[in-house]
């Protein structure tokens, strides 16, 4: 198997100190064993006798079904079997219930110092645990130069040419009550096709202001206005103002979308011109937002409106004629 490929990876140790799992065979070194893939493998056809090739291996989950089957086999089977669950390319194995480890699996883990671990949970809570928990330590990720804060609960990640002023209307949306993730930038994961921004350790409740500097959002306005990560719902696009460019006016353009970690983000593109206060701006192109979600379109609504006006207007100019 070419490990090269995985760029992240999860330590059967880290597993194991999470969950508290008990172990059973493998020594401390045993846990150095490497999890590259978010899923679980429930050895059914191994137990069988049919080994298909799956690379990267799996963590093995043996479930009471599992336990049942191994009852049926002698223990030649289970020699001539064992092995392929126990080797180099597979992570570790998992008993679930509190089933007793079968002895000729123990023994053959032992000589291998292969890491077998039991729980007392039930077989789909740790699959679904575990799953979850691999899902979001291997999630691939990214770094986007930009700003993520939470406005009205929505995640919005304000990007720009640097100097449009980004953190200058975080800054606003602070004082407003709206809340800070991250600033300057974003470090980003891609979570069950969902993308969660947080900021990197070093910079994490800093916010940069140009002329003031660095300053420290949890001493200024308290521990409220900060959060750890947040799911990145929209992204607003600062842009220079164009007196040429023709800019939607009625909301009724055609959507743009940035595209995070092949996730394809709403994406709103702002013009920035002096005296345009951007915090008060988001702030309603959010609650535009969060209207649309909720059924309500502002531009359909102005449309049919425009429509009903110009009816009017035409009835009024035919009756007026007829007279």
């Amino acid at each position: 198997m070419d490990m090269e490929q995985y760029t992240k990876r999860v330590m059967v140790r880290e597993i194991a100190d999470f969950f508290k799992f008990e172990r059973v065979t493998g020594n401390d070194e045993s846990l150095n064993r490497w999890v590259v893939v978010p899923d679980v493998n429930r050895p059914g056809f191994e137990l069988a006798g049919y080994f298909m090739p799956t690379d990267p291996r799996r963590v093995v989950i043996i479930g009471n079904k599992e336990e049942s089957f191994i009852k049926s086999l002698s223990e030649d089977e289970q020699r001539g079997r064992y092995p392929y669950i126990t080797d180099g390319l597979t992570p570790c194995i998992i008993i679930t219930h509190n089933n007793p480890v079968p002895w000729v699996l123990q023994e053959i883990a032992a000589q291998q110092n292969f890491p077998i671990f039991r729980t007392p949970l039930d077989t789909y809570r740790v699959m679904a645990d575990l799953i979850t928990f691999l899902d979001e330590k291997l999630a691939p990720e990214d770094t986007i130069s930009g700003v993520l804060m939470a406005v009205y609960g929505r995640g919005i990640l304000i990007t720009g040419e640097s100097g449009l002023g980004k953190s200058e209307a975080a800054l606003e949306l602070i004082r407003d009550g709206q809340v800070l993730i991250a600033d300057d930038r974003v470090d980003v994961q891609k979570v069950h096709n969902t993308i969660f921004g947080h900021a990197p350790e070093l910079l994490k409740g800093m916010l940069e202001l140009r002329g003031v500097g660095i300053i420290d959002v949890e001493r200024m306005y308290g521990a409220n206005f900060l959060s750890d990560t947040h799911q990145v719902d929209m992204v607003i696009t600062l842009v220079h103002f164009d007196r040429d460019m023709e800019y939607d006016r009625t909301g009724d353009s055609v959507e743009h979308f940035t595209k995070i970690l092949d996730v394809l983000i709403p994406t709103l593109i702002l013009p920035v011109s002096p005296g345009r206060s951007m915090g008060a701006i988001i702030e309603s192109a959010v609650s535009n937002y969060i209207l649309k979600e909720e059924g309500y379109d502002s531009a359909k609504v102005f449309k049919e409106r425009l429509h009903n006006f110009l009816l009017k207007e035409n009835a009024k100019q035919k009756e007026g004629n007829n007279k």
